[in-house]
């Protein structure tokens, strides 16, 4: 960034090449070389054999493809994205990738992580008990070979870097992980230390910095009616075409090792704290949009737009947000930068788009990361303070009627979730008193687990969303 003297392309490698990063990070940068400013390009690749027609796709386009994004109002307009300088073949030994990575021109490592992929505890401890592949990957490092969890890549990547002396590097999440900077160093040099090598330790400690990040834009899996739609409006038949809400928004700690785009000049907010923009996305946001895609699901509707549409599920989510999220995120001792009324409007408006076509598969997945990570935050702080959870308990109480139906294979698509053991969640759904076995689960409530409070507030809750699904079967 400071080194205008020099014409050198500097690259961004990121790690995961996905409908978000191609809607979001990519678009970026992308304005950002439209403006003129071309020193910063992207290069990409996967660290897992996911995504191959995509990834082919996007080779043979050079990089390129179409962004079709749709505003609240249905007005849809086309892009074509070519930030992406260098679409990086994928190999088991991830070979490509690191030799991308040691370049000294190389100066931030980015990628996109899903919450239940940084295999964090409560305490923000890596669970090896819990995850082989965690396990797998540390005896590959052992031996000198990368893994498929984000540590087992980015100690490869680190460690060829620190040989090649090839320089500081910054380190960059794009995803939605709270504090995400912070926590994902931390699982990051833990894996380190179990690894034994206090060279890389000490390197990675001097050499890098993890930024907490907050980004935000719907990015629904791409449909065939998508390419269409491009094919139509550009004459190209893009394989690579995607589609995205017009919203988007990018926060970012501006904590750098070896320089950065200038983002500000396409509207990334670069801040001392993401703290408290973070925490309104995860609470007003994302647990929201889990509410109404858990609802929607029992309720019988397949996309996010038609639960809002549902005067039901639309109050259950306002009620939340209002009543018990924003309470606690505006106090008088710590008001929130945002104007937090107009946000919750701003996001309800955003999940009724119907153009977006946005599943409730899409948005369910992963709830035993998503509970204790965008849920349970407002039920600790709810009660630390004395004060109800009467709102928010429906979120909770929403996924157990959702895993029950689950249990009884009963949900019209196939259900994801990392972090879930299928074993432990069967079991409970089995119990004789399924709301207490789910208010005693760890993984879901961490020290909130057995909570009395919690349980008499799931145990009204349930009987509300049991009314709630009586009506919709009606």
């Amino acid at each position: 960034m400071n080194q205008h003297d020099d014409t050198t392309p500097l690259t961004i490698l990121h790690l995961g090449l996905g409908s978000f990063h191609r809607a979001h990070q990519a678009v970026y940068l992308h304005q950002l070389q439209q403006l003129g400013a071309c020193r910063w390009v992207l290069a990409g690749g996967n660290l897992r054999p996911d995504m191959a027609e995509t990834l082919s796709a996007l080779q043979a386009q050079g990089g390129h493809y179409t962004l079709e994004t749709i505003t609240p109002q249905g007005e849809r307009s086309y892009t074509r994205i070519e930030s992406i300088r260098q679409v990086i073949p994928y190999q088991s030994d991830l070979a490509p990738l690191i030799a991308v990575g040691a370049q000294p021109n190389t100066r931030i490592i980015s990628y996109t992580v899903t919450e239940a992929g940084y295999y964090l505890d409560p305490k923000d401890r890596l669970d090896w008990a819990t995850f082989s592949d965690l396990q797998a990957d540390l005896a590959a490092a052992r031996q000198g070979r990368p893994g498929q969890t984000i540590y087992g890549a980015l100690t490869a990547l680190l460690r060829a870097r620190m040989q090649a002396a090839a320089g500081a590097v910054t380190l960059l999440n794009c995803d939605n992980l709270r504090h995400n900077g912070d926590r994902s160093r931390s699982g990051l040099l833990q894996f380190i230390t179990a690894l034994g090598d206090t060279d890389l330790l000490a390197w990675v400690e001097a050499h890098t910095t993890s930024p907490n990040a907050m980004v935000d834009r719907i990015t629904p899996r791409p449909t065939p009616e998508v390419a269409e739609r491009v094919r139509a409006a550009t004459g190209w038949d893009d394989k690579a075409a995607l589609m995205g809400e017009s919203f988007i928004q990018w926060v970012i700690e501006d904590n750098f090792a070896n320089g950065r785009p200038d983002w500000q000049r396409v509207g990334v907010e670069m801040v001392q704290s993401v703290a408290p923009y973070e925490e309104a996305k995860i609470r007003l946001l994302n647990a929201t949009h889990s509410c109404i895609a858990w609802a929607g699901t029992l309720a019988g509707y397949q996309f996010i737009h038609e639960g809002m549409q549902d005067p039901a599920i639309r109050r259950m989510a306002y009620d939340y947000v209002t009543d018990d999220a924003i309470p606690v995120l505006d106090t008088q001792d710590k008001p929130s930068p945002l104007k937090l009324a107009a946000y919750r409007d701003v996001v309800l408006d955003r999940f009724g788009n119907p153009a977006i076509q946005d599943t409730n598969q899409r948005v369910a997945m992963d709830a035993f990361a998503k509970i204790p990570g965008m849920i349970a935050p407002t039920i600790r702080d709810r009660l630390a303070r004395g004060e109800t959870i009467y709102s928010v308990a429906m979120l909770p109480a929403l996924f157990l009627a959702y895993l029950q139906r689950w249990h009884q294979g009963q949900i019209p698509y196939t259900y994801s979730d990392q972090a879930m053991d299928p074993v432990a969640a069967h079991a409970m759904c089995e119990a004789s008193d399924p709301v207490a076995a789910f208010c005693a689960d760890s993984v879901l409530w961490g020290e909130l687990a057995n909570n009395p409070r919690l349980l008499t507030a799931m145990r009204d809750a349930s009987a509300r969303v049991a009314q709630f699904t009586a009506q919709h079967k009606a």
